[in-house]
């Protein structure tokens, strides 16, 4: 430690003042170094740019020393460069050269010059964009505000009081939903200018708004006229934050490929061991679930240790493994799987929306091998009780040596970190083995992390059990759709098919293509994707029915006009296989659908597509009453003519090992003639209704909860979630007015319906 007097000394202040001078010399050598290199000017404030003086003046080395100078580029060589630049910014070592010998410059100042060039126009870019999202922003932000001056003075034109809901035209009643995500929006684009300004991002949450407009939780039906007391609440207020995600995410930059393609690499390889792994990374799962194995986590973490970090608090592991034979070859099983068309129509029951951002790699010629491509996509239940998970993923296609091939996907989420992601994968996916004749053996593997809080009570046992998202859907589904797809390309029709009213195979594959479709619009429009806008009623009973509408135009699949949609979720105490045979027989159908009431329903078509005799396609006839077919053409707005004596329905029914559907739709009798002939069925317009049947879950897994929580006390005994939905055609003019009156016929429909399955099931049963 220094003592205060040894600074009375002047040699001591000499010796340390000619020692911090010295040091300074050396630090200026080591600039001036690096700026000869790098080819930069000189700002120094007033010194000499030979850099020769000490801020002193005096000489900071000895005269003989060689000192390197500052070297200023001439307005012809930057010219030069700039002209290089404009043809070429990435310069190789060779033109490097050749434009240092022309210049007369270092090649390690021209690599320097273009790294500045390159520096600085990404800068001048990053600032035009900026400027751009800021006038988006603006913009949005004006048009915000006209939504809510329009809102706060909407009015009834006749008494001048709340405009209610048959008073209004079908874009003012969605205002304040187009109000929500236009908030959304903003608050979106506002993020993404505050990484460009360094600002924090403007809060445009709902306690800023107006008091005159809605939340993104509630719309207003009219205020105390409705009709039993309905109160408007839109479903899913913890969910609607994240509702534009697979819109709002962007594909990788540049920075993020590399990190993307060693995180894919990983990943395929955690997904091959933990799909050939035993005991004790798998373990059998004594608690009687379905899912059949269940994941070690503490093997798991030191098996793979690095994986994509620690799982994040507040979210579940969801781990399950399953194993099929199906009815496919490797080669079109991995073109769909790395195909997102035809994997969102195979598995349209578990995918409601997917999109591929970026192709990072096509693979190999002629096959999908080390292809490697970002995508997002939102994977659901068919209920309307059970929120959506959205994913931003990639993944990576690879033949592994044995000839086998895998697919693994994994979250991308560590690379763009986001408060509104609930749930990420961990490396999933499926090994496919090829065998004899046209089969493959398929090895599927999920594993997730989700915060499933917002699921509905009576569904948690079954999404607890991994049934719901699970890798026995995944294979179920894969089995079922393999199946259907062999049936639909079989050139030789079936004993046990109905086929007379059928002119030949081309008839029979346009019917199966047609029910095709069927299934698909059902499956996208029952569940709680993000892309709907639900709407909650709440009447005196215990089933909450969830209503939507939409515009249907230049749609050649649909009848143009205003379309509801309607769908409620219930348990009941039968088993499901019940349930399933009970709605797909057309013998009981007059017990449960009001249409048929009381008429007779026949047959005329039916195909088979499946092993299980409950997959099948069929063409019902139904004679009703002149009353009745009146009834049916105003809620449906079919083309059938009033006067005919009957109306045809086609219906699909499907099932597998982790549920069923009965999935069924009005069709015009000239239009299923065109089809049964061979004709090209995009054409026929479909509104499709139906049933999905999904088990309650395992018994164990319901002992799991808290009884306190509402739960239904025998969910998990065997009993049957049941969810019954309707699309009516209620206006055949896009901009028509929707009326209360239609939503409470809809509503009245559902509900009659419910009550006459229930009391039908029941009476079975006992």
């Amino acid at each position: 430690m220094f003592q205060p007097n040894m600074f009375d000394s002047p040699h001591i202040f000499e010796m340390t003042s000619k020692a911090f001078e010295a040091e300074m010399g050396k630090s200026r050598d080591l600039l001036d170094e690096y700026d000869t290199k790098s080819g930069t000017d000189t700002m120094g404030g007033g010194a000499d740019p030979s850099g020769d003086e000490d801020l002193d003046g005096s000489p900071s080395q000895p005269p003989n020393k060689k000192k390197k100078r500052y070297h200023r580029h001439t307005q012809r060589q930057i010219t030069e460069m700039e002209a290089f630049f404009k043809e070429c910014p990435h310069p190789d070592d060779k033109q490097r050269k050749e434009l240092s010998r022309e210049l007369g410059l270092e090649p390690l100042q021209v690599k320097f010059w273009f790294q500045n060039k390159r520096t600085q126009m990404k800068a001048q870019h990053e600032r035009h964009e900026n400027s751009i999202l800021k006038s988006e922003n603006d913009k949005l932000r004006a048009e915000n505000n006209r939504y809510k001056e329009a809102l706060s003075n909407a009015s009834c034109p006749n008494c001048g009081g709340p405009a209610t809901l048959g008073e209004m035209s079908f874009d003012e009643q969605h205002l304040r939903i187009e109000n929500a995500r236009l908030r959304d929006e903003i608050d979106r684009i506002s993020a993404i200018a505050a990484k460009y300004v360094g600002k924090p991002m403007n809060s445009f949450s709902s306690s800023h708004l107006s008091p005159h407009l809605p939340s993104r939780s509630s719309i207003d039906f009219g205020g105390g006229q409705q009709p039993g007391g309905f109160v408007g609440e839109m479903y899913g207020a913890a969910a609607a934050a994240a509702s534009d995600l697979l819109r709002s995410v962007a594909g990788p930059t540049e920075a993020d490929k590399p990190m993307i393609v060693e995180l894919a690499v990983a990943a395929m390889e955690e997904l091959v061991r933990m799909a050939q792994a035993g005991e004790p990374l798998w373990v059998p799962d004594h608690q009687g679930n379905s899912a059949g194995e269940m994941l070690n986590e503490e093997e798991y973490l030191r098996s793979f240790p690095r994986g994509i970090g620690p799982k994040p608090l507040g979210l579940r592991s969801e781990a399950s493994r399953e194993s099929a034979v199906v009815i496919m070859n490797h080669v079109n099983l991995v073109e769909i799987l790395m195909d997102v068309n035809q994997w969102s129509s195979v598995f349209c029951g578990i995918v409601s929306r997917a999109m591929t951002l970026e192709v990072l790699s096509t693979g190999v010629a002629g096959n999908y091998n080390g292809a490697l491509q970002v995508m997002t996509a939102e994977f659901q239940v068919p209920s309307p009780l059970v929120p959506t998970r959205e994913n931003y993923f990639v993944r990576y296609c690879k033949q592994q040596s044995d000839g086998t091939w895998a697919v693994v996907d994994v979250s991308l989420d560590s690379l763009r970190p986001s408060p509104l992601s609930k749930n990420r994968r961990r490396p999933s996916g499926c090994l496919i083995q090829e065998l004899p004749n046209g089969y493959s053996k398929v090895m599927w593997v999920e594993h997730i992390e989700v915060d499933d809080s917002s699921v509905h009570n009576i569904y948690r046992p079954l999404v607890h059990s991994g049934l719901a998202f699970g890798a026995k859907r995944w294979v179920a589904t894969l089995d079922r759709q393999c199946e259907r797809l062999a049936s639909s390309m079989a050139m030789n029709i079936p004993a046990g098919d109905l086929c007379a009213v059928m002119t030949g195979p081309e008839g029979r594959k346009s019917m199966l293509k047609l029910a095709e479709r069927m299934v698909m619009s059902f499956c996208t429009g029952v569940g709680a994707s993000t892309a709907h806008a639900w709407t909650t009623l709440s009447p005196s009973g215990t089933d909450d029915v969830r209503v939507m509408t939409r515009k249907s135009m230049d749609d050649p699949g649909r009848p143009p006009g205003i379309v509801l949609s309607a769908a409620t979720s219930f348990w009941i105490s039968v088993p499901p296989k019940r349930v399933f045979d009970f709605l797909r027989d057309e013998n009981h159908r007059s017990e449960w659908d009001i249409l048929s009431n009381g008429g007779q329903v026949q047959e005329i078509a039916h195909i088979a597509n499946g092993r299980d005799p409950g997959n099948c396609v069929s063409l019902l006839r139904v004679n009703v009453s002149f009353v009745k077919r009146i009834f049916f053409v105003i809620l449906t707005n079919t083309y059938t003519n009033s006067s005919q004596s009957n109306m045809l329905i086609l219906q699909e029914s499907s099932v597998d090992a982790t549920g069923s559907y009965v999935i069924y739709a009005p069709v015009d009798i000239a239009a299923m003639n065109i089809v049964l002939s061979g004709g090209d069925p995009d054409y026929v317009a479909l509104l499709p209704s139906g049933f999905a049947i999904l088990p309650d879950g395992p018994t164990e897994a319901a002992a799991a909860f808290n009884p306190g929580e509402g739960i239904v006390d025998d969910v998990g005994s065997g009993g049957t979630l049941l969810t019954v939905a309707f699309q009516i055609l209620v206006d055949s003019v896009p901009t028509a007015k929707l009326s209360l009156g239609s939503v409470a016929t809809v509503n009245s429909l559902i509900k009659c319906t419910v009550e006459r399955i229930k009391e039908a099931v029941a009476g079975k049963t006992a």
